[in-house]
């Protein structure tokens, strides 16, 4: 018995904000918007992939930002993604230090989860 991989990981969003996760996930993060399947559709939200990063976005109801919890993603150009969010007036926090072998920031998404975004150096 082992763990093979992450199949996905899942943020949560308000309720009825599907445009603004379009315009973060697709828009600025170049992610492509996955179909939900039929069931899952009614619940809201929505999906977003990028080679093989998966993220799901739910509707919760007494939505909260994860601010402390987050997905790390790893990025090409580090300097072009915090470019992107800062032209979108999106949050960005580029005081981290440096992680062996990684240069890192965080970016806000439009509803104040925390990503992590590492280059690798």
């Amino acid at each position: 018995m082992k763990l093979i991989a992450v199949d996905h990981i899942q943020l949560a969003m308000p309720t009825g904000q599907e445009q603004a996760a379009r315009a973060f996930y697709n828009g600025v993060l170049g992610m492509q918007e996955l179909p939900k399947p039929a069931a899952l559709a009614a619940r809201g939200g929505a999906w977003f992939q990028a080679g093989e990063v998966i993220l799901h976005l739910g509707v919760e109801i007494d939505f909260k930002p994860a601010r402390k919890a987050h997905p790390g993603l790893l990025v090409d150009d580090l300097q072009a993604f915090l470019s992107a969010c800062r032209a979108k007036n999106l949050e960005t926090d580029t005081s981290q230090p440096a992680l062996d072998g990684y240069q890192r920031a965080h970016v806000f998404d439009p509803f104040g989860n925390r990503i992590e975004l590492l280059e690798r150096l």
